[in-house]
C-alpha cells in the first residue's frame, strides 16, 4: 500500500459545546489529489487549518507527514506544508515582489529566483505593485509563486479558484499536478465539486460534522 501522507482516525473538533467536525476518518497517499466538499459551515476549513498543524483536535489522532497531531509540531514539518486559504496572506505595505523575496530569503533562494517565480505565474509585469494595491486574484497568483517557491510535501488548497479568472485555471491545474508528480499530496476543499474533479482521484463530502467518500449527489 502507497504510504500515507496523512492519516486521520475519529477526529473531532469541538469550539466549547459546539461540534464542528466529529469522528472523521482520512487518509491520503503519496502522490494523491484529494478533494473534500461541503456546504459553507460545514467544517471543510477547520479540516484544513487541522491538517496544517494549525489547530489541535480535541477527539482522535492522526499523522500529518509522519508526525503526530498534536501541540508540538515539529517545525521540520510545517515548513513541508502549504496552505492557500480564503484570504491571501500577504504584507499589504509591500510589493508582490517584497512578499516573494521575504519568502525567497527564508529558503536561501536568490532575487532571480522571485523574479522568475512571479513571471511564471503571470506577474511579471507587476512586480512593483503593493499587494493592497492589487486585486484578490493577482494576490492569489502570488500564494501560488509561494507554493511554487516553497515545495511542499502536503499542499492545502481552501476555494483554489476563488478570485482567479478562468485563465488561470490552468495555473490551478499545474500547481497541483507538480506537487503530484514529486510524490507530495494535495487536499482541495470547495463547495463546487465539478471544478475539482479533473485535480483529485477521490472525494469526500462533510455530513453532519463527519466524512463520506464519495461524489455526492447534484
Amino acid at each position: 500500500m502507497t504510504e500515507a501522507l496523512v492519516q486521520l482516525e475519529g477526529v473531532g473538533v469541538r469550539f466549547g459545546r459546539i461540534t464542528v467536525l466529529r469522528d472523521v476518518d482520512l487518509r491520503v497517499a503519496a502522490g494523491e489529489g484529494v478533494g473534500i466538499v461541503g456546504p459553507n459551515g460545514s467544517g471543510k476549513s477547520t479540516l484544513l487549518r487541522v491538517l496544517a498543524t494549525l489547530l489541535q483536535p480535541t477527539d482522535g489522532h492522526g499523522t500529518v507527514l509522519g508526525a503526530p497531531l498534536g501541540k508540538d509540531t515539529p517545525p521540520a514539518v510545517r515548513r513541508r506544508i502549504s496552505l492557500i486559504g480564503h484570504q491571501p496572506a500577504l504584507y499589504g505595505e509591500l510589493t508582490l515582489e517584497e512578499n516573494l523575496g521575504f519568502v525567497a530569503r527564508l529558503l536561501g533562494r536568490s532575487h532571480d529566483d522571485v523574479v522568475k517565480t512571479l513571471s511564471k505565474v503571470g506577474l511579471g509585469g507587476a512586480l512593483d505593485r503593493r499587494a493592497d494595491h492589487s486585486s484578490h486574484g493577482m494576490q492569489r497568483r502570488v500564494e501560488f509563486a509561494r507554493v511554487l517557491m516553497t515545495r511542499p510535501d502536503l499542499l492545502l488548497l481552501d476555494e483554489a479558484h476563488a478570485g482567479l479568472d478562468r485563465h488561470a485555471a490552468a495555473l490551478v491545474e499545474a500547481t497541483v499536478a507538480t506537487v503530484k508528480r514529486r510524490g507530495g499530496s494535495v487536499i482541495l476543499v470547495s463547495h463546487e465539486p465539478d471544478r475539482m474533479l479533473p485535480l483529485v482521484e477521490r472525494i469526500y463530502e462533510i455530513v453532519d460534522g463527519t466524512t463520506v467518500e464519495g461524489v455526492p449527489e447534484p
